[in-house]
């Protein structure tokens, strides 16, 4: 059930299902700009496996590998890896990290923070939204402190098994509780869409077409 609605939500697109949650009078779920994804061209959908951490320079080499490896065996297939480390100093995905995950079936990775060996990241294919990028790893200086619990991205706040869309234009949240609603409406406005759209093609004045389904 879960990837039959990660899939059709990754069919959809962040501005419809932003129109569709305005109209339902929902707020403060569209994520910061400054995050962007590492792969463009690609969408990505799936509900969120939450992670909040913390700075500690004072963690030794093998405390840190120890937390963060045990972070990758938790995150379950068929979620977003999503991490709000409170850290713009090192990189929270990698590599090996991104060659793990999507073995596992995670769909992707969202880290409000910096990444590297984004060519590697690329050619395995493992869709990361980041806002930034840098060779130092997380070693001797960051740490896990929760998992499934609700962390905040600029003014969004994510709770474990909420929804993340993410494509070219940005990322949105939908709140867990009203996914498949969400879902209908934006696959009913998509339909509309198309209908505008050939209208439009056929010479219909856009005001006209705008009057005419309610939609522009």
């Amino acid at each position: 059930m879960t990837d039959t609605l990660s899939d059709r939500l990754q069919n959809c697109y962040t501005g419809v299902v932003h129109d569709v949650m305005r109209a339902m009078g929902l707020r403060d779920f569209t994520l910061p700009p400054r995050l962007r994804p590492l792969m463009p061209e690609r969408a990505m959908a799936g509900p969120a496996f939450t992670i909040l951490g913390k700075v500690d320079p004072t963690a030794d080499a093998h405390e840190t590998l120890l937390a963060w490896t045990g972070l990758l065996s938790k995150c379950p297939a068929g979620h977003i890896w999503t991490n709000q480390p409170n850290d713009g100093t090192v990189a929270h995905m990698g590599e090996l990290s991104a060659e793990t995950l999507r073995d596992k079936g995670v769909r992707g990775a969202v880290v409000d923070g910096m990444i590297r060996d984004a060519n590697f990241l690329i050619e395995l294919g493992f869709q990361t939204w980041h806002h930034g990028y840098t060779p130092r790893d997380i070693v001797s200086w960051w740490l896990p402190a929760a998992t499934q619990v609700e962390i905040r991205v600029g003014e969004v706040d994510i709770a474990p098994g909420d929804y993340l869309l993410g494509d070219r234009d940005g990322l949105v949240r939908i709140p867990q509780g009203i996914i498949e609603d969400v879902l209908e409406k934006s696959e009913a406005a998509i339909n509309t869409e198309s209908e505008i759209r050939k209208a439009i093609r056929a010479g219909t004045d856009p005001q006209q077409a705008y009057l005419k389904y309610g939609k522009f």
